[in-house]
């Protein structure tokens, strides 16, 4: 018998690759690195931006909002929907 659900062990790292993509996101927007950064839920887009420098120390960053759209322009511009802070909870 087959089923459409995904096995349990699956789902964990999906939620760790979310986290990290919304991680890296963080990253780039806290650096004001120029790039177009959109997430919604587990859907996320980063055009241009960094992956997070984990040494000396790994970033500790994280979004604390579902939803948000921004855009960072060169001369460190931001324009952005997001309004939390960066630091962890």
């Amino acid at each position: 018998m087959s089923s459409t659900t995904p096995p349990k062990n699956v789902l964990p790292v999906l939620d760790t690759a979310i986290s990290e993509q919304k991680r890296a996101i963080a990253y780039s927007m806290d650096l004001l690195i120029p790039g177009l950064y959109i997430w919604l839920g587990s859907f996320t887009v980063r055009l241009f931006g960094s992956q997070p420098e984990d040494e000396p120390y790994k970033y500790p960053g994280v979004l604390n909002s579902n939803y948000g759209i921004a855009l960072v322009l060169p001369g460190y511009r931001i324009l952005t929907t997001y309004r939390n802070s960066y630091d962890p909870r």
